[in-house]
């Protein structure tokens, strides 16, 4: 996507004002005066595209529209499949979800239709293509935003049917259904395909291999659905770019998956900002936004954000000064070349009548709000070149939705608190305090290129996982794995034999049990080389403990305390031209600081600093022949920083970096 600005905006919906035409004409005038370049259109919008049955209306948009190009605002156009019609459910009442009960939902809500019903689609396409045919050669669109937020699954009789016909042509044979699934456990032996339903609490939830088909195939499914979407717009004779918009820590859908289908990323992030520590808030929303970045290694979009107060969260907490500043730029920093918001223009009823916008209900531009929002504007504005550039990262960590779908359905070793998106994070933080860039990728995405590879509580190895792992070590790779790897394969069957399965002549060891301790419980994990653990007795861990059998490593600590006191916990050993790190305990986040920092030592990664306080975070973009280091202090005081070379961009050379503020340094390569 060819960019020359950083889109600034967010969502607008005038369907909501279209009696207030005084309304619609001041929101373009104050969008103007704060910097807003950007907005998204259409994404709830489908009882007014077309009221009835095939009778469209499109002459509002047409007049929206054509203001805003006035204006010289630009438009990212949504697909309004997110929520549909009510004539629709009331004479198409298969468009409606059924729940794992087998229970048909009622009209209402949002993203409450069956990806899988042909009714559904065909609307769905037709709607598309009006869009398409009418807007899908407009300049002022840049990118198509397909549907909003998907999510959830149906398990209608259509489903069911589509599911079975999935797994028919995965597997081919019953009898290796049964295989994959171990269906002889407790009986449940399928004599044939036909019998196959999904996983519901009136019938079967104990075949973990079932359950983990479920959701691939939903994940999938939504994915086609996705693809006809896309498909509608094309066939209509518009070839600008698509996105759909992605969410923080969403379990029901492998992105991986889906990012394959768009052309751009971009995703929602509402930060409980206020709530811990900022630089732990901060550092948790740096992940997603990476996460997010390496999807397709390019640069995304921050498709919503909140001005002010979010509705929906437990606690409507406002930004302090200079938060929604920090936030904006933080997601520059990780990659993104847009800063967008939900919302314009607040709603007046319903839902989000408090969710917190550019313009509120009040609607004057005297607001703390609005003046805020402009100032990032004009920053914007200021730092339009780093538009286009690139992250290049060293470092990567697995965080793979699929082995968690696996882990956390496999009764054991914890039932409740396996914890492992926080030790996923741990790596991630580790890497993030020297200032480092990191890709968040998953166990499909290619190797080469990284130096130091991190796949903690690795559960599930796919096929050709191992060896793939064994290839990057050998020619010099550093890798790092933890408790609870490798344990089963793609079906969620358990490896015969030792584990983590293809990897323990690398590390040098084999797992044995595992320990998991109640909440409260803790052991400690004892240094027994000083030359990395120098200033630290020992460490707490807790969770899970993970014993092994130390074949041929270097035993870097060993437990404190209970029957295994004094058995290996961490261990190091060359592999090849590499070296395979094994860390067996869920243990505190300064071990790994410790022990991350000497890894990278070794592999001689390039730090941009030397050293960099606490909670200041220190992010690199490139471009031709350039480097943006990008500092933001999320701490609540004053921090030093020893700048170096570099031409200033944004904020002071003082070397003084106030709390929420960023500075920007471009540096040339060397």
């Amino acid at each position: 996507m060819d960019l020359d600005k950083v889109l600034y905006g967010g969502d607008y919906n005038p369907e909501q004002w279209l009696d207030r035409p005084d309304i619609l004409e001041e929101d373009i005038a104050m969008m103007q005066e704060a910097h807003i370049n950007t907005v998204t259109l259409g994404v709830f919008s489908w009882s007014t595209l077309e009221p009835e049955e095939g009778k469209y209306n499109f002459g509002w948009l047409d007049t929206i529209m054509d203001r805003l190009d006035q204006a010289g605002i630009s438009v990212i156009l949504a697909t309004p499949s997110g929520a549909r019609p009510q004539w629709m459910a009331e004479k198409y009442p298969e468009v409606l979800r059924v729940n794992e009960r087998r229970e048909r939902a009622h009209y209402g809500y949002r993203h409450n239709h069956c990806y899988t019903s042909p009714i559904y689609r065909q609307k769905v396409r037709a709607i598309n293509m009006e869009l398409a045919k009418r807007y899908g050669k407009r300049k002022q669109v840049i990118l198509w935003h397909i549907s909003n937020e998907y999510g959830g699954e149906c398990h209608c009789p259509l489903c069911q049917e589509a599911f079975r016909n999935w797994v028919k042509d995965k597997y081919k044979t019953v009898e290796a259904l049964n295989q994959a699934w171990s269906t002889t456990f407790w009986s449940h032996t399928y004599q044939s395909f036909d019998q196959v339903e999904s996983p519901s609490p009136l019938g079967e939830t104990m075949l973990h291999g079932l359950n983990l088909d479920w959701k691939r195939f939903v994940s999938e499914q939504t994915g086609d659905f996705i693809a006809e979407e896309i498909k509608a717009i094309r066939d209509a004779g518009s070839d600008i770019p698509t996105t759909i918009n992605m969410m923080h820590d969403f379990y029901g859908l492998n992105y991986h998956q889906l990012a394959k289908l768009i052309d751009v990323v971009s995703w929602d992030t509402y930060p409980t900002w206020h709530k811990e520590p900022e630089i732990l808030t901060a550092t948790d929303n740096g992940f997603w936004h990476d996460f997010m970045r390496s999807l397709k290694n390019q640069p995304y979009l921050m498709m919503e954000s909140c001005p002010s107060s979010t509705n929906w969260q437990s606690v409507s907490k406002l930004k302090r000064p200079g938060m929604l500043d920090a936030q904006s730029m933080q997601a520059i920093a990780h990659g993104s070349d847009s800063v967008l918001y939900f919302q314009i223009r607040q709603s007046r009823g319903a839902s989000e009548k408090f969710h917190g916008a550019v313009i509120d209900h009040y609607g004057g531009r005297d607001t703390r709000v609005f003046k805020e929002v402009t100032k990032v504007g004009e920053e914007l504005g200021a730092i339009r070149e780093l538009v286009g550039s690139t992250t290049h990262a060293d470092v990567a960590v697995i965080y793979d939705i699929e082995n968690r779908w696996a882990m956390e359905d496999a009764q054991g070793p914890r039932n409740k608190g396996l914890h492992y998106v926080e030790a996923v994070q741990k790596s991630y933080y580790a890497f993030r305090k020297l200032g480092l860039n990191v890709d968040v990728i998953n166990m499909d995405h290619a190797f080469k290129g990284y130096k130091i590879l991190a796949a903690p509580m690795a559960y599930m190895f796919r096929e050709g996982f191992a060896e793939r792992v064994r290839d990057f070590v050998a020619q010099g790779g550093i890798f790092i794995t933890t408790y609870h790897s490798g344990i089963v394969d793609a079906t969620d069957r358990c490896y015969l034999g030792a584990t983590p399965a293809g990897l323990t002549d690398l590390l040098g060891l084999r797992q044995t049990e595992i320990d998991g301790l109640y909440d409260g419980e803790t052991n400690q994990l004892v240094p027994e080389d000083r030359s990395i653990f120098a200033n630290q007795i020992s460490y707490e861990s807790k969770y899970l403990c993970q014993l092994i059998d130390v074949t041929s490593a270097r035993v870097l600590m060993t437990y404190g305390t209970d029957f295994y006191q004094g058995q290996p916990a961490v261990t190091f050993q060359p592999y090849g031209m590499g070296y395979g790190y094994y860390i067996g305990a869920d243990v505190e986040q300064s071990c790994y600081d410790d022990l991350y920092k000497r890894i990278v030592e070794l592999s001689r990664v390039c730090k941009p600093f030397n050293y960099i306080p606490e909670g200041v975070e220190v992010t690199t973009r490139s471009k031709e022949g350039c480097d943006y280091v990008i500092l933001q202090n999320f701490s609540a005081m004053n921090q030093h920083v020893e700048l170096g070379e570099g031409e200033l961009l944004l904020g002071s050379r003082s070397g003084k970096i106030s709390p929420y503020e960023t500075i920007i340094l471009r540096r040339d390569k060397k």
